[in-house]
């Protein structure tokens, strides 16, 4: 019998989704051992509640990486802490990212792509989804070619101790690509105000804020690249997906984000996230003790017809759609808008190359991964 988890590489999930949204929008789940919030107005109270946390109270930080490079990044992720000096750091993100030019980044993108097509053959989509996206991050950080390369394998590294489901060996990989990851974005987190670039703009932010310690920064430099990796990875290849379907990719640019945003809320590359109650926690007639578990299901909301009329058409066109793949409320990604401009760009090179979308298969394989929905193509 299917579960929230194993719905993620469904070829198609959502009928299995709207049966969760009609019928179980709140329940627990005696398989999984958690709660499963999927309708739009559970999902939004779940993610907006203080009581309900991004961690386990009594484990902030994986033990299996704890004391490591790894856990000290974890430790002051802003996707990965709650309270006061989450809500401070998060501002100091969310206003570097916010002076980001989304253009150069475009720009980025089409040039990392340029390269990556110009041995020819067929598309090597592994490097156009996974390694484009995170080079084009590691170049806003100031990484020159070769340093960005090697930022792209290292957080290929890094993100596997993530996952609940992280083992002893991914751990220790996670660990070392960590401290590689701290020698080569440190510096210019050292480096101070000076110049232009990510980092900069973030010790900016930092001092307009009065924010006191660096070691915060750098670890949400590497978050950048970490938060680049799966999720864009998974809006390149679901873009690609429905163009393969018979979506028509538009001519202009404006169009083309607006598509791009569409298959955000249509086919969500990260599907689910996980909170942990701290507190007692009331909902549409549901308790949540504290120490429970709830699996929140952003793909099943996307598709919520209480918020979405028509909820399985994919229409660029929609009216201020409710999309929640981003989150909500204090840990809403702050990345939206990168990585819609860096999925655009990848994707209309690729076009503009001459690649016919209709040489996919109608129907793909989707990686073994547990929220990303990620097409192997």
């Amino acid at each position: 019998m299917t579960t929230p988890i194993d719905a993620v590489r469904l070829p198609d999930p959502y009928p299995y989704y709207a049966t969760l949204v009609a019928e179980r929008p709140l329940a627990f789940d005696e398989r999984l051992g958690a709660w499963v919030a999927s309708d739009a107005a559970s999902v939004r109270a779940v993610l907006s509640s203080g009581a309900l946390r991004v961690r386990p109270p009594a484990e902030p930080v994986p033990a299996g990486i704890t004391g490591t490079p790894a856990g000290e990044i974890f430790g002051d992720l802003v996707r990965m802490t709650d309270g006061e000096l989450q809500h401070r750091l998060k501002s100091v993100v969310v206003d570097a990212l916010g002076r980001v030019d989304a253009v150069h980044a475009a720009d980025l993108a089409v040039e990392r792509t340029r390269e990556v097509l110009a041995a020819g053959g067929q598309p090597p989509f592994e490097e156009l989804m996974f390694g484009v996206p995170a080079r084009v991050v590691a170049g806003l950080c100031g990484l020159d070619r070769g340093a960005d390369a090697e930022a792209v394998r290292l957080i290929g590294d890094f993100v596997q101790c993530i996952p609940a489901s992280a083992g002893p060996p991914e751990q220790k990989s996670a660990a070392l690509a960590a401290g590689r990851l701290q020698e080569l974005l440190g510096p210019g987190i050292d480096r101070g105000d000076d110049g232009t670039g990510l980092l900069a703009e973030l010790v900016r932010s930092a001092r307009r804020a009065s924010w006191p310690s660096t070691a915060p920064l750098l670890a949400n430099a590497i978050g950048f690249l970490s938060q680049t990796y799966d999720a864009t990875a998974g809006l390149i290849g679901n873009t690609l997906v429905a163009l393969a379907r018979g979506t028509r990719w538009p001519q202009q640019p404006a169009a083309a984000e607006a598509l791009v945003r569409e298959v955000v809320r249509h086919d969500a590359p990260v599907q689910n996230t996980r909170r942990f109650a701290a507190e007692s926690f009331h909902h549409a007639g549901a308790e949540i003790a504290p120490g429970a578990q709830v699996l929140v299901v952003l793909a099943a909301a996307n598709r919520d017809p209480a918020v979405n009329p028509d909820p399985g058409a994919l229409r660029p066109d929609r009216a201020a759609p409710a999309v929640f793949t981003f989150g909500v409320a204090a840990h809403r990604c702050p990345g939206e808008t990168l990585a819609i401009a860096v999925t655009t760009a990848v994707v209309g090179e690729l076009l503009a190359a001459g690649f016919d979308p209709a040489e996919l298969p109608a129907e793909v394989a989707y990686r073994p991964l547990a929220n990303a929905r990620i097409p192997v193509l």
